[in-house]
């Protein structure tokens, strides 16, 4: 064998050896370096693009997609005419129709261009407004005819054609933060005696208020045989100890006047400056404003 042949078998017995895989960085055997063809790419869009099929139910039947449904209290409530509890007592008794048929069924869902008649009238629910007054003084929140104070759904008269209403009562001499909205369920909640939500006034004295009362009102104050529970109290910075800083979280207005009576001063005037977070800020007296989104989001989660 010549040196030739030699260097044929030796290179034959060297390519029958298995190649060695820990030359290439991950272990992985190194790919042929030829072009591939590349995959149509109508193929690739047609994969992507294939609808997954619909989710269904026990009975094989499609799972329904989100609609614009709407329970029947809430369509009822959304009209102004009720809250959504009572709504649900008036549905109970046979008062409310769907398309000319009676609906006692809780929990029922209105369709887009049902028909709702309740207690003899149709119903077209109207959208949510509302609306923030400071309100001036000799405006009244009484429904009741007043030759000589006007009503203050007459500053907000312009502001929509939806049908508000005052959340809580303000006599004619108080002055300060009204909020008015169609929302039967939101005046509804800020009505309850346990509502939370705080209420802060600036109340002028006819004389000054006495250290001793101060703290006397800050430890709860007695009234018609109930305990009033106080937030806080505080003489105002740079005025004179007739201008007090009262917050509670009381929803009646009359509360404030009849604390200083209780101690034997009277009240000359209050002004609601904050109410339920909302403030004056920008918003001269006799003037309004609608909530933002994220205010009435604030009053909705008080």
């Amino acid at each position: 064998m010549n040196k030739k042949d030699g260097n044929k078998n030796s290179s034959r017995a060297n390519s029958s050896r298995p190649s060695s895989k820990k030359s290439i960085p991950g272990g992985l055997p190194k790919r042929s370096q030829k072009p591939q063809k590349a995959k149509p790419a109508a193929d690739e869009a047609s994969v992507k693009r294939t609808p997954k099929p619909a989710k269904t139910t026990g009975n094989n039947s499609p799972k329904p997609l989100k609609s614009d449904d709407i329970r029947l209290n809430k369509y009822i409530s959304n009209s102004g005419v009720c809250s959504r509890r009572d709504a649900d007592i008036y549905i109970q008794s046979g008062n409310v129709k769907v398309n000319g048929e009676v609906v006692t069924e809780m929990g029922y869902k209105v369709k887009p261009g049902d028909v709702v008649n309740f207690d003899g009238a149709v119903l077209t629910p109207e959208r949510k407004e509302y609306v923030l007054l400071n309100k001036p003084k000799n405006f009244t929140t009484s429904n009741e005819d007043d030759a000589d104070h006007r009503n203050v759904l007459e500053l907000v008269r312009a502001a929509t054609k939806a049908k508000l209403q005052p959340i809580g009562r303000m006599d004619k001499n108080t002055t300060g933060l009204l909020v008015f909205t169609n929302d039967t369920d939101m005046i509804r909640k800020f009505s309850l005696p346990n509502q939370k939500s705080t209420k802060i006034y600036q109340v002028t004295l006819d004389r000054n208020l006495k250290f001793e009362d101060l703290e006397k009102i800050a430890g709860g104050v007695t009234l018609d045989g109930h305990k009033l529970f106080v937030d806080e109290i505080s003489y105002i910075d740079g005025e004179p100890k007739t201008e007090i800083g009262l917050k509670l979280r009381t929803p009646n207005v009359k509360v404030v006047r009849a604390i200083f009576e209780s101690f034997k001063y009277d009240v000359l005037k209050i002004d609601r400056v904050a109410f339920a977070g909302l403030t004056k800020k920008n918003l001269p007296r006799g003037n309004w404003r609608f909530l933002t989104e994220q205010e009435i989001i604030n009053l909705k989660n008080v």
